[in-house]
């Protein structure tokens, strides 16, 4: 099979397959089906816009067929108003309901998020659910620790964000790391990969958002985040595959309170030129 195959009696020959492929892998001459270019082979980064745009359902890529590819369901999609209320009612949830969340409802969301845009489709993004909640306290008292170890070495992290007024708060049995979450998810991907970042943090936001469609709540583990940057000990327990680091984490679970309304935001900064 080459890199794609055209229902060549059905094809509308529109071009418009070629006109949206990112690196130019399809060609299309006048009243001629489509065919791969010189460089196809090795240029694709099967990202399956070809197959999604071709309005006649009549494309497959040789690794993505378009029968595996099912239709956008234009009722689902949400109008301005309703998308703009899921956004601005999400909420940064530190306060969970003592129950765990099923473990494919977790892996449904994560399979929401590998649909997060990375560059060139390289798809960087490994996952890592700390899902029994012995180990979520684990990582929590290790954040703890390091917090202490920072103190005591008079660190500048530990000044500017308070750890003494933190520590306090968690002798005194508040948990303000991973705020008594049930789960922990890691967004982790290859040292030194130079898209993983940014597309770890997509996912994870796209993650975020995705929950909240399950009914379930979320909020970044930035504590846990910096311990993991500035900590090995606490590297070594989250035993990722080598060469992995951590490129963010999220807190996940049921939501113990609902919110009523929306709150105030600061306007836009915006530039124009």
């Amino acid at each position: 099979m080459s890199l794609f195959v055209i229902d060549q009696e059905k094809c509308l020959r529109c071009g418009t397959c070629a006109e949206v492929c990112p690196v130019k892998a399809i060609a299309v001459q006048e009243d001629s089906v489509p065919v791969p270019t010189a460089w196809a082979e090795q240029g694709c980064i099967n990202c399956g816009h070809c197959v999604a745009v071709c309005p006649q359902g009549v494309f497959s890529l040789k690794r993505m067929p378009v029968s595996l590819c099912p239709p956008i369901e234009k009722e689902l999609i949400p109008n301005e108003k309703q998308l703009g209320q899921f956004l601005r009612s999400r909420r940064s949830i530190r306060a969970y309901e003592n129950k765990a969340v099923e473990r494919g409802l977790i892996e449904s969301v994560i399979n929401i998020a590998c649909y997060a845009p990375s560059g060139m489709n390289a798809q960087p993004v490994h996952w890592k659910v700390i899902y029994e909640s012995s180990e979520v306290v684990r990582l929590k008292d290790m954040v703890i620790e390091w917090m202490r170890c920072f103190v005591k070495e008079k660190h500048a992290l530990a000044k500017a964000f308070n750890f003494k007024r933190m520590l306090t708060a968690c002798e005194a049995g508040m948990d303000i790391i991973l705020r008594d979450a049930p789960h922990v998810i890691i967004a982790h991907a290859p040292k030194g990969d130079p898209i993983a970042q940014s597309a770890c943090t997509i996912a994870l936001t796209y993650l975020e958002l995705a929950a909240k469609s399950f009914s379930l709540g979320t909020c970044w583990a930035g504590y846990l985040d910096a311990g993991l940057a500035y900590w090995t000990p606490l590297q070594h327990a989250l035993e990722l595959p080598e060469g992995h680091i951590s490129y963010g984490s999220m807190m996940i679970g049921y939501p113990k309170y609902r919110y009523h309304r929306l709150p105030l935001r600061n306007k836009a900064k915006i530039t124009w030129r």
